[in-house]
């Protein structure tokens, strides 16, 4: 156990020292002893303090939640407030400084209060506020402190440095989804606002088509009985049938689209406008389906409706933030098997001391024994090995965030878009519109020829062929580009940014013609632009809807 001396005990030292220079100086051995005297008392107190401390660890200094529940959903943006218990169970009072929480970048936390007093015997709540930045799985992994032993009063000589791991799991949603999912449902706000469109077929619905003479089979509730006294004979009310939107968002989740402060990437926002169209829909009672595309498909989840597809689509929606994939981020194997290491160490009842540096194979045995404690049960990550798999599938599962990979994966991504457009085409079950969330490619954005845009234009053709209505939003990049540092900004500094954003938003505008002459029949948007950015010149009307 390594002590840290306080500003107290260095001042202390120093004057000892200062004063037996003094005193040999001078040559008087009273100053001497004195000087001395404060140098034994700072090294008594270590001792002491020392002693104190590992009887307080030993007798159980503990943290833990308030509340049983491993997992928390929060929205993004918004503010969760967890309380957790420091038990000192020991029969030494103990000063504890610097409280803080150990964390997920992308969560900003904070504890109060910082500074606690934990009598012997005694427990003391702390309030942990987390503010959530960015959607996904993330993790408040414990709580880190400094602890001082104060036998006999006073605020301590010496501090031990302590980390309580106790993770928590903060599961962040968009905005709108997770306000959807809260509201309160059963009975009546169970059917609210469940009104699709007309169509002139026969069916259960809320609009009355015709009356007709009763014919057998025909329910008695349908009787119309005023319309059947004036005419003498019983006739019954035909309604027409409510026709739900079968409602695909696609949504382009390539790496280099997390780029930015965490909240401002342009993926964050195109995340929030995914959600916000879903609850609009479900809300409705259309049927929703969401497709997560970068180079591998990350995601599919088919058509439905009600709550509990709701959570499915805030999951997926969650998920398409993870970076642990081998094909999404810089670190390698050896990396991230150092970061499982530092994480599990706390966690291991041995403290790893078995584990041999560079033994891999025993980390990943181990890290898969240890994740019984994880908060969450994500997907196995994609790796080469099952061993890198187990390691990576162990920060995925506590929330714990890797940075992304340097290089991007526009061009996997864009094949990846057009498969999945024309696999959307031939579903049995034809989607009446497919919203798409992505930039365009940058060769289809630079250029003009046919056989550029062939391929986009051959896949929005078969949609349209079906009367599908193709939505586009194209993603603001500008929006994301930021000096960065906080401190005062140079003049060349704003030059190059304002070029930066010029130059996404000429790409942008070339991303709208070429959509355009691509065969997008429904709205071509920039995300995120002034009005006058949205559907310029004109758009040709979708065609109309075949009734199934």
């Amino acid at each position: 156990m390594q002590l840290h001396p306080t500003r107290a005990t260095f001042h202390v030292a120093l004057a000892g020292a200062a004063m037996i220079a003094a005193g040999v100086a001078s040559r008087t051995p009273a100053v001497i002893a004195f000087g001395g005297a404060m140098i034994l008392a700072v090294a008594v107190g270590r001792a002491i303090a020392l002693t104190t401390v590992t009887r307080i660890r030993t007798s159980g200094f503990e943290m833990v939640w308030s509340h049983a529940r491993r997992v928390s959903r929060a929205a993004r943006g918004g503010e969760l407030s967890l309380t957790c218990e420091l038990r000192n169970r020991g029969v030494d009072d103990a000063l504890g400084v610097n409280v803080r929480a150990i964390a997920s970048s992308m969560l900003e936390v904070k504890v109060e209060p910082a500074t606690v007093d934990l009598p012997a015997g005694e427990r003391i709540e702390l309030d942990v506020k987390v503010r959530a930045l960015r959607v996904g799985r993330w993790g408040v992994h414990g709580l880190a402190l400094e602890v001082r032993g104060t036998p006999i009063g006073g605020e301590g000589l010496y501090e031990v440095p302590l980390m309580f791991a106790n993770p928590h799991g903060i599961e962040v949603f968009p905005q709108s989804l997770h306000f959807h999912i809260q509201s309160p449902r059963g009975g009546r706000s169970r059917r609210s606002h469940e009104a699709g469109r007309p169509a002139q077929v026969a069916g259960d619905g809320e609009e009355l088509r015709e009356l007709r003479d009763l014919v057998p089979g025909d329910p008695f509730k349908r009787i119309a009985w005023r319309a059947s006294a004036k005419r003498g004979q019983l006739v019954v009310r035909e309604m027409e049938k409510d026709e739900r939107d079968v409602v695909w968002l696609v949504v382009d989740a390539s790496v280099e689209l997390w780029a930015g402060l965490p909240g401002k990437a342009p993926l964050d926002a195109a995340v929030d406008e995914v959600a916000s169209v879903a609850t609009s829909h479900l809300a409705r009672g259309d049927q929703v389906g969401l497709v997560v595309a970068a180079s591998r498909l990350r995601a599919w989840i088919p058509p439905a409706t009600g709550p509990a597809h709701a959570v499915r689509l805030a999951a997926a929606l969650a998920s398409s933030a993870t970076l642990v994939d081998a094909d999404r981020t810089e670190l390698d194997e050896t990396e991230i098997a150092f970061r499982v290491a530092e994480h599990a160490r706390p966690l291991d009842a041995r403290g790893l001391v078995d584990v041999p540096r560079g033994n891999l194979d025993l980390l990943a045995v181990r890290s898969e024994a240890l994740r019984t404690r994880a908060p969450f049960a994500p997907r196995v990550p994609f790796a080469k090995s099952q061993r890198e798999q187990r390691l990576r599938h162990y920060l995925a599962a506590f929330g714990v965030d890797v940075p992304p990979r340097l290089e991007g994966e526009r061009a996997k991504t864009q094949a990846m878009l057009l498969e999945v457009l024309d696999t959307l085409g031939k579903e049995k079950k034809r989607a009446s519109i497919v919203h798409v969330w992505a930039p365009v490619d940058a060769g289809l954005q630079g250029g003009t020829s046919p056989e550029k845009l062939e391929p986009l234009r051959r896949v929005i053709g078969r949609l349209r062929a079906r009367r599908v209505e193709v939505r586009w939003s194209i993603p603001r990049l500008e929006e994301s580009v930021d000096l960065g540092g906080g401190g005062p900004a140079r003049p060349i500094d704003e030059i190059v940014v304002e070029a930066v954003r010029l130059r996404a938003r000429l790409a942008a505008s070339r991303a709208e013609g070429a959509l355009r002459r691509a065969g997008v029949s429904g709205r071509v948007r920039v995300r995120g632009g002034p009005r006058r950015a949205q559907a310029t010149g004109p758009v040709a009307p979708p065609p109309p809807r075949a009734r199934e």
